[in-house]
């Protein structure tokens, strides 16, 4: 997951929490994911989690 360029992983994340879970937390616990990597990388795309939606949305700085 580290190799992934973010726009790869942002697909990636919004896909599985859409259509598996209910929030980042379950998705990182679940697949051991590393929920500070993933939050890092995305956002360094402009993308932040947001609760409500769960999902990556885009948010201009």
């Amino acid at each position: 997951m580290e190799n992934l360029p973010p726009e790869m992983l942002l697909c990636i994340i919004n896909t599985k929490l859409r259509d598996f879970y209910s929030s980042l937390d379950e998705l990182c616990d679940d697949l051991d994911y590393n929920k500070n990597f993933i939050n890092e990388k995305l956002n360094s795309i402009n993308y932040f989690y947001n609760i409500e939606l769960n999902q990556f949305i885009f948010m201009e700085k």
